[in-house]
């Protein structure tokens, strides 16, 4: 996963040596050599990640930091401070500012790519959630942005699972009274241990007995209400490879032996933050947008939502070079339904329709009404090849079995299908969309129930 990182420090040295490091592993790299220009470029560029110095004359990090997370427009943006300063003090000081992690010089490689990719990872899917609620209605973020403030990290609910009930007693005693903590000192029982429970973090020990924690961390990855569950593990100087590895399978931090209390109080107070924050974003998000962007008779997304989500990702399809479907579909001779059987079966037969459309795609695709009998689904990252599977499998989905509409007998639909493909430059919402109903009028044209797609 790339990412375009900023990297501010007013010694030339240390910019190239981070540079070189990251333009080694493809990242886009920007610079900038004091706070004011860090935070006009992060202002007018997107920006992914900000690798940022602590000692600058005039506006040191700190000051830095605060000002990106107090302003709307950058208060998202991943912060990690580079800094020659070896006191928890100041570490912890960093964090409390809105840091979201933190290096000490001289920087070591596998540090600073772990923590980097940590960070872009978790940038992506802020941006992921921004993105929903810009397209549905941008008072979703502002609810958002007001419940950021709001959340706190007190009382949280915390599950270390460490074999040496010693260490783990002592880590609890530096957790409580703030958070509730239970220990698990038997490592094969997470799954079963956190099921059921909202835990809002788990502390994971490297040195487990007999038992490897990156299998301990990939099954709480595994399952559903789990999934998002901040990670942090407590790991020794011998463990950096196996740090690595778990930064993949999604753990979202790590801290190393002998544990400092003030570091380990503001790393978990951050994380549970980050996670209760989440949490209300993707309710603000479903709230606003069941209202404002759902078509009320099927469920699905509606002609409003697609106008404004198909130029987000067809601009960002084009602008990275990836690619992207969009099909239409229309429920052969449906006016036939209504003139026969009347609109509350033509109303039933609808809903089923998208019941089984939302079975037969993926879960990245988009599936919206577009009016009437008219369906469209956007498909991100999909080929010609992956773009005729999603489509056949939807046709064979209607065709396959008859419609239950309370009609007195079951009824036969067909549907029609035309695709167009992310293939040109020049190519707007409008004119995919144009393409793509081009190729459905030729499937009418050639007999129906057929997906055909535009020569573009």
């Amino acid at each position: 996963m790339t990412a375009r990182v900023l990297i501010v420090d007013d010694i030339p040295t240390n910019v190239r040596l981070l540079e070189a490091r990251l333009n080694a592993e493809y990242y886009d790299v920007v610079t900038a050599s004091s706070g004011p220009e860090a935070l006009s470029l992060c202002q007018s560029s997107d920006i992914d990640i900000v690798l940022l110095d602590v000692m600058m004359p005039d506006m040191d990090g700190f000051e830095v930091c605060q000002r990106l997370k107090a302003d709307t427009r950058t208060q998202h943006i991943p912060v990690l401070m580079v800094t020659a300063l070896d006191q928890p003090s100041d570490r912890v000081r960093g964090l409390q500012v809105g840091a979201d992690d933190f290096l000490t010089k001289p920087v070591d490689d596998m540090q600073l790519l772990a923590r980097v990719k940590s960070l872009v990872r978790l940038k992506s899917l802020t941006d992921e959630l921004r993105a929903r609620a810009t397209t549905g209605q941008q008072i979703a973020i502002e609810d958002a942005m007001r419940a950021m403030d709001q959340v706190t990290s007190a009382g949280g609910s915390i599950l270390i699972i460490d074999s040496d009930g010693r260490h783990a007693e002592r880590i609890k005693g530096y957790l409580t009274p703030e958070h509730r903590v239970d220990i698990l000192t038997q490592p094969a029982d997470a799954v079963f241990q956190v099921t059921g429970a909202h835990y809002e973090l788990a502390l994971i020990a490297m040195s487990l007995t007999d038992f490897d924690p990156l299998r301990v961390c990939s099954q709480i990855r595994t399952l559903e209400h789990t999934r998002t569950l901040p990670i942090i593990l407590m790991s020794d100087e011998v463990d950096k490879p196996k740090v690595m590895r778990a930064l993949d399978l999604g753990v979202n931090d790590y801290i190393s032996r002998p544990v400092e209390r003030n570091e380990l109080a503001a790393r978990v107070r951050t994380q549970i933050r980050r996670h209760r924050y989440a949490q209300e974003l993707r309710q603000s998000v479903n709230n606003t947008m069941a209202l404002a962007v759902t078509d009320d008779m099927t469920g699905l997304y509606n002609r409003r939502y697609l106008d404004r989500h198909l130029s987000v990702m067809l601009e960002k399809a084009q602008s990275q070079d990836r690619d992207m479907a969009l099909m239409i579909l229309d429920i052969d001779h449906f006016k036939a339904v209504n003139d026969t059987y009347g609109h509350d079966a033509g109303d039933a037969a609808l809903k089923e329709f998208a019941a089984r459309l939302k079975r037969n795609i993926r879960g990245v695709d988009l599936a919206c009404r577009f009016g009437g009998e008219e369906f469209v689904v956007l498909m991100p990252d999909t080929d010609h090849q992956q773009a005729e599977a999603v489509a056949e499998r939807v046709r064979n989905a209607i065709a396959e079995r008859s419609f239950d509409v309370g009609a007195g007998r079951p009824l036969s639909l067909t549907v029609s299908a035309g695709v167009a493909l992310n293939e040109t430059e020049s190519d707007t919402p409008e004119t995919l969309i144009k393409r793509a109903d081009l190729a459905l009028y030729r499937a009418k044209r050639e007999g129906r129930n057929r997906v055909v797609f535009d020569a573009a």
